[in-house]
């Protein structure tokens, strides 16, 4: 049930209907370049200002609300991320509890995959 609901790292899942995929950093990293991603950082605040993937938007764990999440217009996915991945299924589980239409996306060892994978980030001041 855990894995179902989280996604687990075996692939799509539907709970509730709905979609939940854990992709891998590489794969995403094309799909940020093509301009394809809606990207929501679950960390914390201070976690976001040090370092963030540039274009994501901060909706942190502790205080989301899936009706702040934007939706993704055509031909782009939403995809959610934190540190190394374990927060993003949190924020997906919440995403699923509110009948969330559409796929939700779970980048596999958050910032720290993007980063492995040489993705780009911007520091903070």
């Amino acid at each position: 049930m855990f894995s179902r609901l989280f996604g687990g790292l075996g692939g799509a899942v539907r709970p509730g209907g709905d979609k939940v995929q854990v992709v891998d950093p590489a794969t995403i990293r094309g799909w940020w370049e093509a301009g394809e991603v809606v990207l929501i950082d679950v960390r914390e605040r201070d976690e976001y200002a040090a370092e963030n993937i540039p274009g994501s938007i901060n909706l942190p764990l502790t205080s989301f609300n899936p009706a702040l999440v934007p939706k993704p217009e055509a031909g782009k996915r939403l995809v959610i991320h934190c540190r190394s991945g374990v927060r993003c299924g949190t924020a997906s589980a919440h995403l699923v509890a509110s009948d969330w239409e559409g796929d939700i996306v779970r980048m596999q060892g958050g910032i720290i995959g993007w980063k492995s994978a040489g993705g780009p980030t911007r520091r903070g001041s």
